[in-house]
């Protein structure tokens, strides 16, 4: 049934129960995040490990790949081995070899034959987002600094996007594949992380990072990150509307699933991982 639209705007008015659920299970999930961002080791490893684990599964059933739980299992015992052979410092080769073998083996074994292809894409993807928060978060280099950068780009733009276009309206971003987002609310997102990325950046110091960037290196950073971050739920919204599923699951009460909340954050984690390799080759060159 369609949502009543709101007087005067001929926009859907997104009910208050619903505004409600969405808006605590955001701010419990945030203090959860940054707590445990801020306690780092072990427990912050094992709550981006079952997150990651979470985007496979809801991966998995969006596209009706199966063997569902073989291959959940399967990509589960290869996660857990990547994700602790990486914190206890394992050879990268044994690393890239384990990853290598796990995307093999869940494309042989998936099925139909589009199964082939998403069953390794899911793992791919829950790597870089169980591996890269706590990488930048590990990092003596970057320290807290890197994580709540990317918490803060991620966020932002989801928050600033979200209450810009419902505020401003205007022509969609991209209506095909989802209909409610607004140029309106892309540039609102777009400034939003901007803003607060560069103010992560200015701070970097006194969050224990040895190297920090210049404030407009961070600024453009922080805005191709929001630029990523939005495609990268854009990108989840072709897959769900590809396969007719409305959410990624149900978990996060107004939210969804846990591929609904981490569909930009993985994209801007890529570009988080790219940067932090980078750095790397370039101190050790």
């Amino acid at each position: 049934m369609p949502r009543p639209n709101t007087p005067g705007t001929g926009r859907p008015a997104w009910p208050a129960t619903e505004l409600g659920a969405r808006t605590v299970s955001g701010i419990v999930l945030g203090l959860l995040v940054l707590g445990a961002t801020l306690n780092g080791g072990w427990i912050f490893a094992v709550i981006w490990f079952l997150a990651g684990l979470a985007v496979v599964g809801e991966w998995l059933a969006i596209t009706r790949t199966a063997p569902h739980r073989p291959l959940l299992a399967l990509a589960g015992l290869v996660l857990a081995g990547v994700v602790a052979g990486a914190r206890l410092a394992a050879p990268l080769p044994w690393l890239l070899g384990a990853v290598a073998a796990g995307l093999a083996l869940l494309a042989l074994l998936a099925r139909p034959a589009a199964g082939r292809v998403w069953a390794p894409a899911s793992l791919a993807c829950a790597l870089v987002v169980a591996l890269v928060p706590v990488a930048l978060r590990d990092d003596p280099r970057i320290g807290l600094a890197g994580p709540l950068w990317l918490f803060g780009v991620v966020w932002t733009t989801d928050i600033a996007a979200y209450f810009t276009g419902r505020a401003l309206g205007g022509p969609k971003l991209w209506p095909a594949v989802s209909p409610k987002k607004t140029w309106s609310g892309f540039c609102g997102g777009l400034l939003g992380a901007t803003i607060v990325g560069g103010a992560v950046a200015t701070g970097a110091r006194h969050l224990g990072a040895t190297e920090a960037l210049s404030l407009p290196l961070a600024c453009a950073l922080s805005a191709l990150g929001s630029v990523m971050s939005q495609g990268g739920d854009l990108a989840e919204s072709a897959l769900k509307r590809a396969y007719g599923a409305k959410d990624s699951g149900r978990l996060i009460p107004g939210h969804g699933g846990v591929m609904d909340r981490l569909d930009g954050f993985f994209a801007a984690a890529l570009l988080a991982g790219l940067l932090l390799v980078g750095l790397t080759l370039n101190g050790s060159s």
